[in-house]
């Protein structure tokens, strides 16, 4: 068993970070393993940014959004010589195993750490996107869709009063599934997702008739990485005729309070990588299927690649 561990976060913010920390914080203590803080991601580990954590460290952040760890980015730690500093460094303090609580490449990092020097790592998926493969859910989605859907309910508002055409930009470079199911609950008529490709003209085409039928305003739903939203939106403008506001949520969508869902969920894996870790295990990421957490393998986490749930893809065309 480990005596001594490590806990970082990295990578983007995302709300439930916290509530993870504090679950991997009290499992330890409660086990009698000492813990120690890591702050501003890998970065912390390299200038030594630690100290040992208490019980009272963690009170009153279940209901916080960020980390209070912070995260950086950290260019030293990609190169071998920077990894090894990190290493050098735990073992001063006598830090035993890491858990990585961050997004792919945050995980793809700890992985490198544990190749090169056999530190047991276990990982915790921490990212609004919820691109990370193996697991159903990651830290921090349900309030970033829920972040999107209450600013979709105030976009329907004016759009409606003023028969106009709501483009709005959510996260998600790679995977679009804050766009899907906050598109679905927010009754959107159009997601564009990069999973799927998708034809403007068609769009419009569409758009002009469900006015012609009656319709006051359309809400379209555009993940970042299908492209630039106002030149969709221009281009709409252009081909309709009418009127369009684009809206771009952006960092709104990392922040705020994390839902019950967060709290509990990393709760949950906050406990079950403390454990893991403590026991010897090592190169795990723990995450949900089917509402049980399970264990993924960390290569095959990052290696790869998470798909869009055909399901959605299929409710979102039926009910547009």
């Amino acid at each position: 068993m480990l005596k001594s561990i490590g806990v970082l976060t990295s990578g983007g913010d995302s709300p439930g970070m916290n509530a993870a920390l504090r679950a991997v914080v009290r499992t330890a203590l409660f086990e009698g393993v000492k813990v120690w803080g890591i702050y501003n991601g890998y970065r912390g580990l390299l200038d030594e940014e630690m100290e040992e954590m208490t019980s009272r460290s963690v009170s009153d952040i279940i209901q916080r959004g960020g980390t209070i760890l912070g995260t950086a980015r950290c260019k030293r730690f990609m190169t071998e010589e920077g990894r090894m500093q990190a290493y050098e460094n735990m073992k001063k303090r006598g830090i035993e195993g890491l858990v990585i609580i961050g997004g792919d490449g945050s995980l793809r990092g700890a992985t490198q750490l544990s190749l090169e020097t056999g530190v047991p790592i276990v990982g915790l998926p921490g990212t609004i996107d919820n691109d990370v493969w193996g697991t159903d859910y990651t830290i921090g989605c349900d309030t970033a869709a829920n972040t999107i859907i209450d600013a979709i309910n105030k976009l329907r508002d004016t759009a409606s009063s003023h028969n106009r055409i709501a483009v709005v930009e959510v996260m998600g470079r790679h995977c679009g599934w804050l766009a899907m199911l906050a598109g679905i609950a927010g009754g959107a008529e159009f997601i564009l997702v990069p999973e799927e490709e998708y034809n403007l003209d068609d769009i419009c085409s569409g758009i002009i008739k469900s006015y012609e039928q009656g319709r006051r305003y359309s809400l379209i739903v555009v993940a970042e990485g299908v492209g630039s939203s106002l030149d969709i939106g221009k281009y709409i403008e252009e081909k309709t005729n009418m009127d369009v506001r684009v809206s771009v949520l952006g960092h709104i969508q990392r922040g705020g309070s994390p839902s019950v869902r967060d709290r509990v969920k990393a709760s949950q894996l906050g406990e079950k990588a403390a454990l893991a870790l403590i026991a010897g295990q090592s190169d795990v990421v723990f995450g949900f299927n089917q509402g049980k957490v399970v264990a993924i393998d960390l290569h095959d986490a990052i290696t790869n690649k998470k798909h869009m749930n055909d399901e959605f893809i299929r409710l979102a065309k039926q009910l547009n």
